[in-house]
């Protein structure tokens, strides 16, 4: 098993990374979120699942080992393959998914394109449990207005080069801008990933 690549990104694409290592570059299907953490020319390391099909070996990546180790256990669900595992984690975060299954919410799953309604219930049965308790949420950190940031720039060209038209785009800017506030204003930096994953979200929901 390749438990994970580390090298500098050769190549970007909505769902792909190619990670050089020794002198090889290793094609990684990402999720977008993971992909936006990404920088060509720069050093990377993402935690890998191999999947080995009778046709294919293909490397899935991910941000780091927890959404690994989740990713794995999605796929003991009868139904759930990898491709479908990889658009749960797009959509939701490991600890989002751990609530999820912990409170039996099948609208978050039904969030997740290619999920309906009796997969969700189906999914809930099956994987309740298996992916251990959510981490404690600790309280809601106070939002301040800032001026536009390059990330959201980056975020909106993201979101496009996924296919979304430019007005959705800077509808789900608008939407996660106080998510972004509220990291900035605790002394981070705005986190794309996760600024790109809630996003995706609210897309979904607005489809």
């Amino acid at each position: 098993m390749i438990a994970f690549v580390s090298g500098p990104v050769a190549a970007l694409a909505p769902t792909l990374a190619v990670i050089e290592v020794g002198g090889v570059g290793m094609a990684v299907q990402c999720t977008p979120s993971t992909i936006a953490g990404l920088r060509m020319g720069e050093q990377a390391r993402l935690a890998t699942s191999l999947v080995v099909r009778e046709d294919s070996l293909t490397l899935y990546g991910f941000a780091d080992d927890d959404e690994r180790q989740v990713f794995e256990l999605l796929q003991t669900a009868s139904g759930v393959g990898p491709r479908v595992a990889q658009a749960m984690l797009g959509v939701h975060t490991p600890d989002a998914l751990r609530a999820a299954f912990a409170s039996g919410d099948a609208k978050a799953l039904t969030a997740v394109p290619g999920i309906g309604p009796k997969g969700a219930q189906k999914l809930l049965l099956e994987l309740k449990g298996k992916l251990g308790a959510p981490a404690p949420v600790v309280g809601a950190q106070r939002a301040v207005a800032s001026a536009p940031a390059p990330w959201t720039e980056q975020l909106s060209a993201a979101l496009i080069g996924l296919g979304y038209a430019s007005r959705e785009a800077e509808e789900a800017v608008v939407t996660v801008t106080p998510q972004a506030e509220a990291a900035i204003a605790a002394g981070g930096s705005a986190p794309v990933p996760q600024l790109l994953r809630a996003a995706l979200q609210s897309l979904n929901r607005a489809r």
